[in-house]
Formats: C-alpha cells, structure tokens, sequence
C-alpha cells in the first residue's frame, strides 16, 4: 500500500429520542431493525452499533480511502438509520449532549461493570450523559501489535509514520475541541464549558468533574512520543494506571482480562492505539453532518500532507501554532497543549485569542494539500474572527432566563436537533458531498 493512501474510518454516537423528545430505551429494538434494514439492501448491518447506555446508539463506516468516500457512507448509513427510527416513531438526536437531566440505564455486561466500579458508578454514568464522533486514521498495516503495542517485525518507516500521525492527531486535540463544540446545556445547566470535554475527559487541575477526572493516563490526553520506546512505554504505564485502579477498586485483574481486556483496551483517551491497526481521534463532540463533514476535510488534509511530503512531526518547547520547516512541522508543546490551551479551548472557545492563532494556523497547513474541501477550509481560515459554533448558535435562541433549562425549552431544542440532523442528511446526500463544503453556502 502506498504511504499516501491510507484509509479514514468513523464512529458517532447519537442519543435515541421519542418524537417528543424525551430519551428512549429502545436501543436494542431500534438496531435490530437498522440490521435487517441494512441486510435486506445488501449493506453490512455490523456498522449499527450498541453503546453501553440503552438510549445510545453508534454509527459507524467501512474504512475509506478518501475524505469523500466517508462521507458518502457516513451518510449512507445514517440515512438508513434515520428510516428505522422513522417507521418506529423514534428519533436521532446528534449533538453532544442530552440538555434534561437523564438517569441512563446501563447494559448489564462485565466489562461496563469493571469500568463503572473502578472509576465509581456515579462518574461513569458522565459517559452515558455524552456523545462524540471519533476518527480513526490507518497506520501501516501490522505496526501497532496488541500485546506489546508496537510491533517487533515492523520497519523504521513503518514505525516513523506510526509516530508522525500519533503526533498529529495528539496536536490536533484542542482545534477539534473548539471547532465542533454543540450542545451549550448540560443536565439541564449552560455551564459555559465544553461539556463532553469536561465530563468526559475530566481535569484535576481545573477542577472538572468527569469520568477520567482521577485517572487521566487513562482517560486523559497523553504526551507526544518523540520515538517508538516512549510510545511502547506510554501504553504499558497507562496499562498498569488502571490495573492498579482495579486493584484499589477491589476487583481482581483476571475479571478484566476475562472480559476482553487486554493493553490496549484499557485506554479511553483522546487519541488512542487502536487494536483495528488506527490512530483514534476521540475528542470531537457529536455534532450535525455538516460540522462532521468538515472535520473530516480537515483531519484528512492534515494527514494526508504529512504522508505525502513524508514530514516529520514534532512538539517544539514554547511553540503554541503550527510551524512547518523543510520536511518538519512543529506543533505546539504538551505543557502547553494540555494545559493553557486545553482550558481556553474548552472554556472561551475560538474565539480565544491563542486558540484562533493555533487553528489558523493548522487550518494554513491543512489547505496546503488541496482536494475538495480545501476551498471550504481556506474560506473558513478567512472569516475565523467571526466563526461561531452550533452550541453559540443554540445559546442565542435558547439562553434561559434562569440558570435552569425548563424541560418545555429542553425538549424544543431537542426536536429541532433532530429536524436539522434530518434536512442535512437529506441536502448533503449525494455523490460529492464534501464538494458542499466548497459550494458558496454557510454551514457553520
């Protein structure tokens, strides 16, 4: 396989809604249908997936050479589980948060049991509270081995491009949290903060209470690795992080590894080994098509310009932007990345003065590759001062007049969520959807 022509996959997770917007149960149902839907059109019904919520649901893609052909079946797929949901009076509802309070109802499966009970039933139930999009970007086929992470029998090259988009996709974290930002309410609350960020991925040091808030070698974003031995490292000391979490929760090892846990399993990070052979991309909100589709376009340029020109990708000490120098780019610090950056993305958002200089500058980079969607990213890049996210759009229909979201305003935006999800489905639907992104048409 030439280097320049790896495959992009996708995952998003939606919350399952009755047509008065309230949350449904009836995950299991609804799959069931997409999957004899599916079969009876002669698609492969595996990318209907469970969550481990009941009233979660995921959708994901075949691999794809190209940003277009993901889209192309992103939709597909969502397309047909929109006509399920239809025929049995339910609905999708795509942004990243439910905004009412919810008590979901967890599968009954070990290993959600293991997770709930190291990390504390109460915090893990965040996870079921939140949706995201993740991207998986296709490394060299075999580098990435599940028992010891990388792979013993696998070249320099190999390991060389494994590391430089490893290093990507860790640089890339705060530009995606910012960029695809959705839903503003959070049980309920406008708490002002990125909420699947916050209560998802946690923070110690900024005091969010999430589900990985004490466990961040596990559910946190992790360091660069400047060479494979601290890749290889990385995933061992997170590993033990959670065993010995384990240990401290009273659950005896072998109970994970008899669910299926294994190294690599035991990492929900932002940006994780994937045991498919991908580098994961997991910190995007779930958002509507038209946010997805752009993300798209601009993780795959990104990737794509660092196989093509075969750059090598490094953190620099001070550096807070994108800086590309022959045949190396240079990306903003760790420190920096996950610490001041971190926090004004997830707090100010783009429009944060260092957080607009740092996706300027990637968005600079990512336009560099051309292809469809460039013009949209180029377009995008102009007008970034006056950018504004679905969950700015939301707050100013839907800004309540106390702290509390009353349940009639809670469930009028969920339904008008899911009428959006549905007409962008619809008007993107066709044989060249990222060609929409350069069509002279706001999206965002």
């Amino acid at each position: 396989m030439n280097v320049v022509e790896r495959r992009i996959g996708l995952e998003q997770e939606f919350f399952l809604v009755d047509e008065a917007g309230f949350i449904s149960d009836r995950a299991d149902e609804f799959l069931q249908g997409c999957h004899l839907l599916a079969e009876a059109r002669n698609c492969n019904p595996q990318y209907f997936v469970p969550e481990f919520v009941k009233s979660m649901v995921e959708i994901n893609t075949p691999p794809a050479y190209s940003g277009t052909e993901l889209a192309t079946e992103y939709l597909k797929n969502l397309k047909l589980a929109l006509a399920v949901a239809r025929q049995m009076g339910l609905r999708l509802y795509p942004l990243s948060s439910y905004p009412l309070h919810i008590m979901p109802v967890m599968r009954d499966q070990p290993n959600y049991h293991i997770q709930a009970r190291t990390v504390g039933y109460e915090r893990f139930l965040h996870a079921g509270k939140c949706t995201g999009t993740h991207l998986h970007l296709e490394v060299p086929p075999g580098v990435i081995d599940t028992r010891v992470a990388v792979s013993y029998n696998s070249t320099a090259t190999e390991r060389e491009e494994l590391l430089n988009i490893y290093n990507l996709a860790t640089a890339l974290d705060s530009a995606l949290i910012s960029l695809a930002r959705a839903c503003p309410f959070y049980e309920g609350l406008a708490i002002g903060l990125a909420s699947h960020t916050i209560r998802y991925r946690g923070s110690e040091t900024f005091g969010w209470e999430g589900v990985y808030t004490h466990l961040q070698p596990v559910g946190g974003l992790m360091p660069y690795a400047d060479c494979v031995e601290s890749l290889v490292e990385q995933q061992f000391s997170r590993y033990y992080a959670w065993l010995q979490a384990m240990d401290k929760a009273g659950i005896e090892r072998h109970r994970f590894w008899e669910a299926g846990g294994s190294l690599l399993k035991s990492a929900w990070n932002p940006v994780r080994l994937n045991r498919l052979g991908t580098v994961e991309i997991r910190c995007i909100d779930s958002n509507y098509p038209s946010i997805i589709l752009a993300v798209i376009s601009l993780v795959c340029h990104a990737a794509h310009r660092v196989r093509r020109d075969q750059l090598t990708v490094r953190p620099a000490k001070g550096l807070h932007t994108f800086e590309l120098s022959g045949d190396r780019l240079w990306v903003p610090d760790f420190e920096y990345l996950n610490g001041d950056l971190l926090y004004a993305a997830a707090t100010v958002g783009v429009k944060h003065p260092r957080v607009k200089a740092y996706v300027d500058s990637i968005l600079q980079f990512a336009i560099g590759d051309g292809g469809e969607g460039a013009k949209y990213l180029t377009k995008l890049r102009s007008e970034l001062d006056n950018y504004q996210t679905i969950e700015a759009e939301i707050l100013q229909e839907f800004t309540p007049a106390t702290a509390q979201l009353s349940t009639e305003e809670g469930l009028r935006l969920v339904r008008e969520c899911c009428d959006k999800l549905e007409a962008q489905v619809s008007w993107l639907d066709g044989e060249h959807p990222l060609a929409m992104l350069d069509a002279e048409v706001t999206l965002f």
